[in-house]
């Protein structure tokens, strides 16, 4: 594929797959450019340059064919001719081609873009999370992220590349999360999920792209910054974190839940009375299973009916004062890992465990000590993943942004476009004109 020179146009299909088919692509564009222009006005006298060099360069005579005798020389002349022939047949045809599509480009990472629609669609993509995150304040929350957009999409482009160099494709991850939301959504197939993605005016294929594009970014964090961090947290820094953030660490008394759900059937014309006692004699049954040993998260996955079955039933943290008043004294008043009977409630029959349960105050250090670990890991990633970034930065090539676009992650030290010759022509001109005017 053959990539555009325009930092305005993305031309992402193209018929010619070799030189030889691009310069007959463009000889042809000439050829009718010199046709147009033929029939209208006479060629201004660059164009006529242009095009007579053109026709030395391919050793032809006006109007004649390129034999297979055509040298090799000209070819390699003929390539540096390229950019600036399409660039022409481009500006004078803008409309040609079923398969040219028009993009602006906003900023260039390697050999990857970052297009305007790419950029719009973050900042909508911000703009509602913010909106969830805070309705009262997302304003202001979307003004200070918004500054850093552009460097979050370049950051994603440096991932994913370091990904394709370290031949992590996030494959086999992607089928397995694919395959558990199939389940989750209780669907029989993929071509069902598939399906119901489409009849939502979603892309299956670019749901995928993108969820492959977040496994694969996660696991170069992983595995080029994180890997490092987990190794260097000792013991001293847990019991320090502890210390510093004992009020911070300070909460309310709370559970977590998990539930298993059996809903009594409504089929129409059932009896009331013995849809309940079926749920019952099944919901009983199951309680039976777990008191015997079984897995009361595997029998949730199983047999719940209830929407957190996926999840193995898991509720989440409970306080104090969240729940009914006759369920909370019943929950609140069970340990860690305890059972609850067959309890009635309005969505059907559930069986309860008691996950976890906190006393209010501050948790002891073993208590919390993976909750530590983890908490140190989240504190040092970011600094230490600002600091990898920064360093594949100055790996890439980076040309300067689109005026008015900026990257709060540049470095100082990345590479960029020098133009020695266009430089070099410009300080000439410009010591020419300050001696005639008599300043030199």
């Amino acid at each position: 594929m053959i990539k555009c020179q325009s930092e305005t146009i993305c031309q992402e299909k193209s018929s010619a797959q070799s030189w030889d088919d691009v310069i007959s692509f463009t000889k042809a564009k000439i050829e009718e450019l010199q046709g147009a222009l033929a029939h209208h006005l006479p060629a201004p006298r660059w164009l006529r340059s242009r095009l007579a060099r053109y026709n030395l360069v391919q050793g032809l005579a006006p109007g004649s064919q390129c034999t297979p005798g055509c040298s090799m020389a000209s070819k390699n002349l003929m390539k540096k001719l390229i950019p600036w022939s399409l660039l022409m047949c481009l500006a004078a045809f803008p409309a040609f081609g079923a398969n040219t599509v028009v993009e602006e480009i906003v900023a260039r990472v390697n050999n990857r873009i970052v297009t305007l629609s790419d950029y719009k669609h973050s900042q909508e993509t911000t703009r509602q999370e913010a909106q969830q995150e805070d309705p009262a304040n997302a304003d202001k929350i979307y003004k200070e992220r918004e500054k850093d957009i552009l460097r979050d999409l370049i950051d994603h482009q440096l991932l994913l590349e370091k990904a394709s160099d370290l031949g992590i494709t996030g494959d086999t991850e992607l089928i397995k999360w694919l395959d558990n939301m199939r389940k989750e959504m209780k669907m029989d197939s993929m071509e069902d999920l598939e399906k119901a993605a489409t009849a939502q005016g979603v892309s299956f294929e670019d749901f995928k792209q993108n969820k492959r594009n977040e496994i694969v970014m996660q696991q170069v964090i992983g595995r080029e910054v994180g890997s490092h961090l987990g190794q260097s947290i000792t013991k001293e820094d847990e019991q320090r974190y502890y210390d510093e953030h004992k009020k911070e660490l300070e909460h309310p008394e709370t559970v977590r839940l998990s539930e298993i759900l059996v809903a009594p059937k409504k089929d129409a014309g059932a009896d009331e009375n013995q849809a309940l006692a079926a749920a019952h004699a099944k919901a009983d049954d199951l309680l039976a299973q777990i008191r015997k040993g079984a897995s009361f998260e595997d029998i949730a996955k199983k047999s719940s009916e209830g929407p957190t079955a996926a999840q193995g039933g898991d509720l989440g943290d409970f306080q104090r004062g969240t729940l009914a008043k006759g369920l909370e004294d019943k929950v609140f008043a069970m340990k860690a890992g305890d059972i609850s009977d067959v309890t009635p409630t309005k969505q059907g029959l559930v069986i309860l465990k008691v996950a976890e349960h906190q006393t209010a105050g501050i948790p002891s250090f073993k208590e919390i000590e993976p909750r530590l670990e983890e908490a140190i890991y989240m504190e040092r990633l970011q600094p230490a993943l600002r600091e990898y970034l920064t360093k594949l930065r100055e790996e890439a090539y980076i040309p300067p942004l689109k005026p008015g676009y900026v990257d709060t992650g540049a470095s100082p030290n990345q590479t960029s476009l020098v133009e020695t010759d266009q430089a070099e022509a410009k300080a000439k001109k410009l010591a020419k004109k300050k001696k005639k005017l008599g300043i030199l």
